[in-house]
């Protein structure tokens, strides 16, 4: 459904994932946020999906090409990947969606997993999205002002996860909602972190994973609207 295509900003040349819906007329933007292991299948799937249900939806490839399977390369290319120049590329992104001519620009969203949840709330702080999604992801390095978010939070978290545990989660739900953001978070049970990635078996949980994404697209359509 999807397509790979570059795209100019000022500063530079930008790649990315985009899949438009089948229906014909305007419909709410949604950018997805890549894991640490880079703009792999898994995250061009996810785009295809969002897509699939009515959404014009982008991932925006914050690595330049570079994908891994290996988590200590994984990790290298996160660490190495600036906080702010992620903030930035994102802004791009939301900038191209806005200007896609089948998207309703007052109506955006993003959706990250892992690094990309955490900067999926990094983005709801540094543009007015009406609707940003974690899955278990939370503001590292260098924590966003919450008081600048606008839109609404939810959250998607596992049961065992060192890297952002479900107290982690609490916390960062309280921050937020002492800014006065609307959130919700949900703990799953029996799930480690990544439990929504179908790509990895060995941490992959089927009703976890649909229970999640049923979650996620009721939210997108109570707060950016759309049929699919």
């Amino acid at each position: 459904m999807g397509e790979d295509i570059n795209y100019e900003s000022e500063k530079k040349s930008l790649r990315g994932y985009l899949a438009v819906p089948p229906q014909e007329g305007k419909a709410p933007g949604i950018i997805v946020i890549q894991e640490w292991w880079g703009l792999v299948p898994h995250i061009k799937d996810v785009t295809d999906r969002l897509a699939s249900t009515g959404y014009v939806a982008f991932a925006p490839d914050l690595y330049g090409g570079k994908t891994t399977a290996e988590p200590d390369e994984a990790s290298k290319l996160m660490l190495e990947l600036s906080i702010d120049t992620a903030i930035e590329d994102m802004l791009v992104a939301i900038d191209f969606l806005k200007r896609h001519p089948n998207v309703l620009e007052e109506s955006l969203g993003c959706v990250g997993f892992c690094m990309g949840g955490a900067l999926s709330i990094q983005l709801a702080a540094a543009y007015p999205v009406k609707a940003a999604v974690t899955y278990y992801g939370i503001p590292y390095r260098k924590e966003p002002d919450y008081s600048a978010i606008q839109g609404s939070i939810q959250g998607h978290f596992a049961e065992d996860d060192q890297w952002a545990s479900w107290e982690k989660a609490q916390e960062l739900d309280r921050k937020l909602r002492s800014a006065g953001v609307d959130t919700e978070m949900y703990l799953y049970e029996g799930t480690s972190h990544g439990f929504f990635n179908d790509s990895r078996p060995e941490v992959y949980r089927p009703e976890a994973a649909r229970l999640a994404w049923d979650r996620t697209i009721d939210f997108f359509r109570r707060k950016l609207g759309g049929s699919g």
